[in-house]
C-alpha cells in the first residue's frame, strides 16, 4: 500500500547500511531476548494482523465502517474476477465510495480501494492510517464427514513447520526439513526431509507420513538431543520406555478395572418431563451438541459411575449439555452439584439455571461467598435434608461442613481452575457418583488422561449458528490505538472489558481512561471488592450502565455479557495460554463481531515462550481452535505426567506421541488382547505420487492432506478423501490419485507381514517377514519364470515387471494374490 512508502523508504536505508557494513536485519513480530539484543537500531512499526475475511456482508460492512469512520484509506482483497463486481455494488448500496484499485491513481483516505486476489491474513497501519482487508478462501463443507475418534482428532491437529523436532518411529528424534521434491528416472516424488545429529539426512516418502509425528515433550528445544541414523541408540531408548510403561500399564489396568466394578447410580431413562425440558431450549442444537448428550446419558444410565470430559470452545453450549444431565439426575430423584471456580460464574450459572428450570419444581441453590452465612446456612439444612435439587457454587460446597442427603451427579466446570488440593477433595466427596467436567482448554494432565483413554471424552467442535470468530490483535500497546478501538465500540452501542491485572493502579488506569473518554460511563472490579460492591458494579454492567469495565482477571471464566465485544488486555505476554483463550472467550458471545487486542509493552524484550503463547493466540482465531490451544500448550509447556511424576522422563525420551502409542500397546498386552500393529511398511516404486504444490500452495495444508493419504484404510476412506479435495480444491490431479492407490496398497501390504516394497529396475521386491508355503505358489503360479524367492536372514519374493503393466497394477495383483 502506498501509505507505507515512508516507512519501505527507512527500511530501504537500513537495508543498504547493512549491505555495506555486512550485518544482519532481524524482522520480529516480537522484541525477543536471549541471542538477540544487540541492535544498532531499532525500527518499531504500529501494525495490526487481522483474520480473514469469512464471506459475510454484515462483518465486512462493520469492519469497513470503523476504518472509514476513522479517515482510513483501505484496501480490499475481494477474491475473484466474477465476485469483484457484485461487492462493489453492495458496498456502493451501503453508502461506502469505491473504485477499483487498477483503475485508480490516488489514494483517498475514507475510501474503499477492490482488488482480486486473497492474502493469508489483513493488517492495518494506524500511524499513516492504511488497512488491507483480505477474503479468505473459500471452503465448500464435505459432502461426507468421517469422524475420527477424539485422541486421534485432537492429535492430528499439530502441524509441521520447518525447524520442528519430529520422531520417526524407526529412526527417532530429528528435525523436519521441509518436503523436497526428487526426480528419479523421470518418477517424481515428494519426501519428507528429517535431520539427525551428525548431518545426517532421512528422505521420508510422503506415503509414510504416519511414521512421523511432531515431538511433543520437553519445554525447550534446544536441550533435545537428536539420533543418529542407524544407531542403537533409539532402538535402547524405546525399549526402556516399553518396560517403563509396564509398571503404568498394571496401574492403568487396575484403574480400569476399579471403575468397571465400582457400583454407581444407573440413572432413569428419559421420560416426557425430560423431554419437554430439552424442548424449551430456545436454540437450536448442534449435532455436536446432541452427540454429547446422548454419550453422557448412555453413562448416567450404567451402573458404573461415569468419569467424562467434555471439551467444547467457548460458547459452543456445554452448559446446555450440562444442564440436560442435572435434570436427568434430578428427575431419577437424586441431587446435582455444580462446581465453578469464581463467584461471578457461580452467580451467572445460577441465574441461567433458574431461567431454565422456571417451568419446573427443581429447587436450585447458590452456595458461595456472595450468600450471606444465615443464607448459606439454610442452603446447607436443604442439602441435607434433600430438598436442594441442584447446588451451583464455589469450592465452598468441598467444605467439612457440606453434607448432601443423595448427591448422585457432580459437574465440574473449568477443572484446571482449581488447586490440586481441592481436586483432591473431589475424588474424596464424589466417590462412587457420576462426574462430568467440561473445559475448553484442557490442561495438559486432563489432555493426557483423556487422550490415553483413562477418561471417557465427548467433543464440541461445531460452532452454533450466528457466531462469528473473534478479530484478534496481537500488538504492543499504544494508548491511541487503545483509546480508538473503545470509541469504536461504544459507537455502536457495545460495552467494552478493560484487563488490568494490577489492583494497586487500577484506579489511575480509570482516571487515564476518564479523561480521554469523558463522555464514557467506565467502571472498575476486582478480586478485594466485597460481595455487595461486586454485586452492583455486575448489574450494572448487564443492565448497560457502564460502557467500559476495568477489571482484573475475575472475568476470566465463564462469564456471559452479549453486549461486551471489545476486550483489550494488558501485558498479554504475562499470561499462559488457556488463560488467554478464557479471556477472549468473554466477548463474541452473540451475533455481532468481538474484537480483542492483547498487548504487550513497547520495546518490552519478550521470552521464547510469550511469543510462542501470543503468535499462538494470533493463528487460532477460528472456532473450535481450543484443542489446538490446548495441545500447543501442551507443547509449550511440556507433557508433563498422567498419574505421576516418575514418567515424565520417559516421555521426553520418546515425545509425546510415541509414549501414548507405547502405552497403548502395553494396556492391551496386560489385558491379554493383542495390540494393533502401526503400518510400518516402506514402499519405493517408480510411480509419479505427490501433491503437486500448484494445486495446494500451503505447506501446512499439503502436510495435512499427506498425513489424511497415509492415514487411508478402506476405500471408503479414499472415497471421503476424494470428496475433500474436490470441494476444496478441485479436481485432484493423476499424481494424488497415485498416491492415495499407493497409500491403501501399502496398508493392505502391512497387513499381510510385509515391510519393504521396493522397486529397482525391472525387479520389484516384497520384503515379508514369514511368507507362507501357500503365498509362495500362488505368485509362482500366478507369475511363471518371473518370480525369484530368497528366504535368508531377510526374506523377499521378486517379481519382474511385465512391459504391459504398470508397477502399480503390479503391485496390486501380488498382494490380491497373498490375500487369497
Amino acid at each position: 500500500c502506498r501509505g507505507l512508502t515512508g516507512h519501505i523508504a527507512e527500511m530501504a536505508a537500513v537495508q543498504h547500511e547493512a549491505e555495506k557494513n555486512s550485518f544482519c536485519i532481524y524482522v520480529s513480530s516480537f522484541l525477543q531476548g536471549g541471542e538477540h539484543v544487540n541492535f544498532r537500531k531499532l525500527l518499531s512499526v504500529d501494525a495490526l494482523q487481522s483474520a480473514p475475511w469469512g464471506g459475510e456482508m454484515r462483518s465486512l460492512i462493520e469492519d469497513l465502517q470503523g476504518f472509514c469512520e476513522m479517515g482510513y484509506c483501505v484496501m480490499l482483497a475481494a477474491g475473484s474476477e466474477k465476485t469483484l463486481p457484485i461487492i462493489m455494488s453492495d458496498l456502493q448500496k451501503s453508502g461506502f465510495s469505491c473504485s477499483i484499485a487498477e483503475k485508480c491513481s490516488t489514494w483517498n483516505k475514507g475510501h474503499v480501494y477492490l482488488m482480486t486476489g486473497s492474502f493469508s491474513g489483513g493488517f492495518s497501519y494506524p500511524e499513516n492510517k492504511t488497512a488491507l482487508i483480505t477474503q479468505a478462501k473459500a471452503l465448500r463443507s464435505k459432502k461426507r464427514i468421517h469422524k475420527a475418534a477424539p485422541g486421534k482428532e485432537l492429535r492430528s491437529l499439530a502441524d509441521l513447520t520447518e525447524g520442528d523436532l519430529v520422531v520417526h518411529a524407526l529412526h527417532g528424534i530429528g528435525r523436519f526439513a521441509g518436503i523436497k521434491k526428487l526426480c528419479l528416472e523421470d518418477i517424481t516424488k515428494d519426501y519428507i526431509m528429517i535431520q539427525y545429529a551428525g548431518n545426517e539426512n532421512l528422505y521420508v516418502p510422503v506415503t509414510q507420513m504416519d511414521l512421523v509425528s511432531k515431538y511433543i515433550g520437553a519445554r525447550d528445544d534446544s536441550s533435545v538431543k537428536l539420533h543418529r541414523l542407524s544407531s542403537p541408540e533409539w532402538q535402547k531408548t524405546r525399549n526402556n520406555v516399553k518396560r517403563a510403561v509396564k509398571d503404568m500399564a498394571k496401574e492403568l489396568t487396575s484403574l480400569y478395572a476399579k471403575r468397571e466394578q465400582a457400583k454407581g447410580i444407573a440413572f432413569e431413562p428419559d421420560d416426557e418431563v425430560q423431554r419437554d425440558f430439552e424442548q424449551r431450549f430456545p436454540y437450536i442444537e448442534t449435532d455436536d451438541q446432541l452427540t454429547a448428550i446422548e454419550e453422557i446419558k448412555a453413562d448416567m444410565e450404567k451402573s458404573r459411575p461415569m468419569d467424562r470430559l467434555l471439551c467444547g470452545d467457548v460458547g459452543f453450549g456445554k452448559t446446555e449439555v450440562a444442564l440436560r444431565a442435572a435434570m436427568k439426575c434430578v428427575l431419577s430423584g437424586r441431587q446435582c452439584a455444580i462446581l465453578v471456580p469464581t463467584t461471578v460464574l457461580a452467580m451467572q450459572h445460577y441465574q441461567t439455571a433458574l431461567r431454565r428450570f422456571e417451568a419446573f419444581p427443581v429447587n436450585v441453590e447458590l452456595l458461595s461467598r456472595f450468600c450471606t452465612p444465615k443464607q448459606q446456612k439454610a442452603t446447607l439444612e436443604r442439602m441435607k435434608k434433600g430438598t436442594a435439587d441442584i447446588v451451583i457454587g464455589t469450592h465452598r460446597l468441598v467444605q467439612k461442613d457440606v453434607e448432601f442427603k443423595n448427591l448422585g451427579l457432580a459437574i465440574i466446570d473449568e477443572e484446571q481452575r482449581f488447586g490440586v488440593a481441592h481436586k483432591e477433595k473431589f475424588k474424596e466427596m464424589f466417590s462412587g457418583v457420576d462426574v462430568l467436567t467440561l473445559s475448553a482448554t484442557p490442561i495438559p494432565r486432563t489432555l493426557n488422561m483423556a487422550m490415553s483413554g483413562i477418561r471417557d471424552m465427548s467433543v464440541i467442535a461445531e460452532a452454533p449458528q450466528d457466531r462469528h470468530p473473534v478479530q484478534t490483535y496481537v500488538m504492543e500497546y499504544s494508548f491511541g490505538v487503545i483509546v480508538g478501538a473503545i470509541e469504536r465500540e461504544l459507537r455502536r452501542g457495545g460495552q467494552v472489558y478493560y484487563i488490568h491485572n494490577r489492583i494497586d493502579t487500577i484506579e489511575y488506569t480509570v482516571a487515564k481512561l476518564r479523561q480521554a473518554l469523558p463522555d464514557a460511563r467506565i467502571g472498575f472490579a476486582h478480586g478485594r471488592m466485597s460481595e455487595n460492591e461486586m454485586s452492583e458494579i455486575w448489574q450494572q454492567l448487564v443492565d448497560q450502565e457502564i460502557d467500559v469495565l476495568v477489571c482484573t482477571t475475575i472475568i476470566e471464566t465463564g462469564v456471559d455479557v452479549s453486549n461486551v465485544n471489545t476486550l483489550i488486555l494488558e501485558n498479554a505476554d504475562c499470561f499462559g495460554l488457556s488463560q488467554l483463550y478464557q479471556l477472549r472467550g468473554r466477548v463474541g458471545r452473540g451475533s455481532r463481531r468481538a474484537y480483542a487486542y492483547f498487548t504487550f509493552k513497547r520495546d518490552k524484550s519478550i521470552t521464547e515462550v510469550s511469543a510462542k503463547r501470543l503468535a499462538a493466540m494470533r493463528e487460532f482465531t477460528q472456532f473450535g481452535s481450543g484443542f489446538q490451544i490446548a495441545l500447543r500448550d501442551l507443547e509449550i509447556r511440556g507433557a508433563g505426567s498422567i498419574l505421576s511424576g516418575k514418567q515424565h522422563g520417559h516421555m521426553e525420551a520418546v515425545g509425546y506421541d510415541m509414549y501414548l502409542k507405547l502405552l497403548g500397546e502395553a494396556v492391551a498386552e496386560e489385558r491379554g488382547e493383542k495390540p494393533e500393529k502401526a503400518a510400518e511398511c516402506v514402499v519405493d516404486v517408480q510411480i509419479s505420487a505427490h501433491i503437486p504444490e500448484e494445486y495446494i500452495e500451503s505447506l501446512s495444508q499439503r502436510l495435512s492432506m499427506y498425513r489424511k493419504i497415509a492415514a487411508l484404510e478402506t476405500e471408503e476412506d479414499k472415497l471421503d478423501l476424494i470428496d475433500e479435495l474436490i470441494d476444496r480444491y478441485g479436481d485432484p490431479p493423476s499424481e494424488i490419485m497415485g498416491l492415495a492407490a499407493l497409500s491403501l496398497l501399502r496398508n493392505r501390504a502391512s497387513a499381510l507381514g510385509v515391510t519393504e516394497i521396493n522397486q529397482r529396475g525391472e525387479k520389484m521386491y516384497f520384503y515379508i517377514q514369514s511368507p507362507t508355503q501357500e503365498q509362495i505358489t500362488s505368485l509362482a503360479s500366478e507369475f511363471r519364470g518371473k518370480i525369484i524367492f530368497n528366504s535368508l536372514k531377510k526374506p523377499y519374493i521378486g517379481v519382474t515387471v511385465p512391459k504391459d503393466m504398470k508397477p502399480l497394477a503390479l503391485m496390486q495383483r501380488v498382494i490380491e494374490v497373498m490375500e487369497k
